[in-house]
């Protein structure tokens, strides 16, 4: 297909489908070819008609478990396979996660999402998390758990604390996936993302960018997402931190402007989910924030710190919302 072929009248943007979950590999191509003003402008057109363009949803992620990971995810600094310099922690107390949940709520998050270094929980480690899930709950917040593989019944039992949402990502396409993880299978991750949707909760899934993968392969990553049965109501889109002692700590730097381009493809193929920027926001400037902000995203993590790797301080935050007359979802405009 060629670039042209996806660039839509008025009269297509009106009768386009909503909801689609049969993209191809050349429709998708297809966009990220367009020009880029005719790319955001489909993106921003698709954005209004599900969202408030002005508004974004903010969410707090604190690592509740961290390192010693027996994956060997080549991205990942909690991976027990590299010299990160990251210490292996236990799981954190439910007094310390329900303090950390409530100072997130004090800053504005709306939900509060906990991450656990893990190749799957065992069940005992569940049943704490479960008590986290209930406490945050009570304090009314949305809540998010990451803690890799799930069974049926341990996903039946985060459904019965209270999880609105599990967060599984597919990290890259599936033909780039044995270059970056070699210890779970991509069909693992389409296993686990299932017993979540089987269970009734919210799925948060989405990819990491910039690990030396083809513009074919950020294409398929989001076919992988939008072709799910349901779309994940929130899909993550991370820039990879590169972290020494990581197989990835030299990848050449992406193009800032080829990570716009993946958030407001992402926004076209899946238009009723929240797109969230992630991991390397501290590596962003306002402007290809705002770039982001206008191809779709209408979510970020917020707070100074994303598991073991850094994010924008709050206060840097704060001021970048004000400068765009963006507001939290559910609070009133920033005031700086």
């Amino acid at each position: 297909m060629h670039a042209e072929v996806a660039i839509m009248t008025n009269q297509e943007r009106a009768e386009e489908p909503v909801l689609r979950h049969d993209w191809t590999q050349g429709e998708a191509e297809a966009l990220f070819a367009l020009p880029f003003s005719e790319l955001l402008f489909q993106a921003q057109t698709i954005h209004r008609r599900h969202f408030d363009p002005n508004e974004v949803q903010v969410s707090s992620l604190l690592s509740i478990k961290t390192g010693a990971c027996s994956e060997d995810c080549a991205y990942c600094p909690q991976s027990a396979h590299y010299e990160t310099g990251v210490k292996r922690e236990s799981l954190m107390s439910l007094e310390d996660v329900l303090e950390a949940a409530q100072r997130a709520r004090e800053e504005g998050a709306t939900r509060f999402c906990m991450g656990a270094a893990w190749r799957s929980p065992r069940d005992g480690d569940l049943e704490a998390i479960a008590a986290m899930v209930e406490g945050v709950k009570a304090l009314g917040m949305e809540t998010c758990v990451t803690a890799g593989m799930l069974s049926d019944e341990q996903a039946r039992r985060l459904k019965e604390a209270g999880l609105d949402y599990y967060n599984h990502n597919l990290d890259t396409s599936e033909s780039y996936y044995g270059e970056i993880i070699t210890t779970r299978t991509y069909q693992d991750r389409l296993d686990t993302l299932q017993r979540v949707r089987d269970a009734g909760m919210h799925v948060c899934c989405g990819g990491i960018v910039g690990m030396g993968e083809s513009a074919a392969d950020r294409a398929g990553l989001l076919i992988g997402l939008a072709n799910l049965p349901r779309h994940p109501e929130s899909v993550p889109i991370n820039l990879l931190v590169r972290v020494e002692g990581t197989p990835l700590a030299d990848t050449a730097a992406l193009d800032p402007f080829d990570f716009v381009r993946t958030v407001a493809v992402a926004r076209i193929m899946m238009p009723a989910s929240r797109v969230r920027l992630s991991a390397g926001r501290s590596d962003m400037s306002d402007e290809m924030q705002a770039l982001c902000f206008l191809a779709g995203a209408n979510s970020i993590f917020y707070g100074d710190r994303l598991l073991t790797t850094e994010n924008p301080q709050a206060q840097r935050d704060r001021r970048l919302f004000a400068r765009l007359g963006l507001r939290m979802a559910g609070l009133g405009c920033w005031v700086p």
